[in-house]
């Protein structure tokens, strides 16, 4: 899904690259007035979360992988607002230092997956009135294929292959990862709803029926508004230190073990690039990065050397949502 440098024709990347910029600053702009600062420990947490989660790749049909994005599962946890600047942060990390698309096409993978994939992951939630299950796996699917989809546009527009052959493989490999990515958002979501069912976003009282909210038992708190970037009740702090160790040790566990059970196998842009043709355009515009591909140079060892590199790039996301919780804070 990361867009390489060389991929995207100048005019298509500088354009988004420019549009980037004020979205993201509206989206800043839009935490520092919403965000519930009850919540803020989780910034960096959720953040480091998705990007251990986004090193590992899981087969997506024969010589394809594919991986989370997470879009939907920040949108659900920490509001889309806060989920768009965290995103954002954590492909800013992947182009910076690990080499994970293209510092020319920052700007069409913020819009792709920081933007797009994050709104699209909140939408069906809140249009079903709460995080019904059926709900969180369409999320999860939209933030997946809409980002794709805005990417297979601005290939088309960069004329990097006949459009037919790049859009029917494009939609058809990320529709399927998009499955993956619902199921996988409907887990994570439901793990945290279980342990935690007053702090998730839009947590509603659940009703009878296999399509009910994904929540846990009832509680006396009337129901959380689904108002963009509102739909939170302020959590107590036992609540959000539960929270914050469970979900850092799960990360911790991920950017430990989870590069050596990945799928070895291309992503599926990679693999269309492939199959078209035209993946000798790619060409870093940064390069000689110690962790280049999730792997520490320096470390000669099959296991630790993605270990290594994936704690580094956990550290830095945490370290981010530190920052920006205290910049929230001081706003405040």
């Amino acid at each position: 899904m990361h867009i390489p440098d060389g991929f995207l024709a100048t005019p298509v990347w500088a354009t988004l690259d420019l549009a980037a910029i004020p979205v993201m600053g509206y989206c800043v702009r839009r935490t520092q007035a919403r965000f519930d600062e009850s919540r803020a420990p989780l910034l960096g947490v959720m953040g480091a979360f998705v990007f251990a989660a986004q090193m590992i790749n899981f087969p997506v049909g024969v010589g394809t992988s594919g991986h989370l994005v997470g879009g939907a599962l920040l949108a659900l946890t920490l509001g889309p607002w806060a989920a768009s600047v965290v995103m954002t942060a954590i492909l800013v990390v992947q182009a910076l230092v690990f080499q994970d698309g293209g510092i020319t096409a920052l700007g069409a993978n913020i819009l792709n997956m920081a933007v797009a994939g994050v709104w699209l992951g909140y939408l069906p939630v809140k249009l079903a009135g709460g995080p019904k299950r059926a709900a969180v796996f369409l999320g999860g699917w939209l933030s997946m294929v809409g980002a794709a989809l805005l990417a297979t546009v601005q290939l088309s527009l960069s004329q990097v292959a006949p459009n037919g052959p790049l859009f029917a493989s494009m939609l058809g490999i990320h529709a399927l990862t998009g499955l993956a990515e619902g199921a996988i958002t409907v887990a994570a979501f439901g793990a945290i709803a279980r342990l935690s069912p007053k702090f998730v976003f839009g947590f509603t009282t659940p009703a009878p029926g296999p399509n009910h909210a994904i929540a846990v038992p009832p509680v006396a708190a009337p129901a959380a508004s689904l108002e963009a970037g509102d739909g939170f009740e302020p959590a107590r702090r036992g609540v959000v230190k539960r929270l914050v160790w469970a979900v850092g040790g799960t990360t911790l566990l991920l950017a430990l073990v989870g590069a050596i059970v990945a799928s070895t196998a291309p992503a599926g842009l990679e693999r269309v690039a492939e199959r078209l043709g035209f993946a000798s355009r790619g060409a870093a515009t940064v390069t000689g990065s110690p962790f280049a591909d999730y792997q520490a140079r320096f470390v000669h060892s099959p296991w630790l050397a993605p270990a290594a590199a994936g704690l580094l790039g956990v550290m830095l996301l945490y370290g981010f949502g530190v920052l920006f919780r205290r910049a929230l804070q001081r706003r405040k």
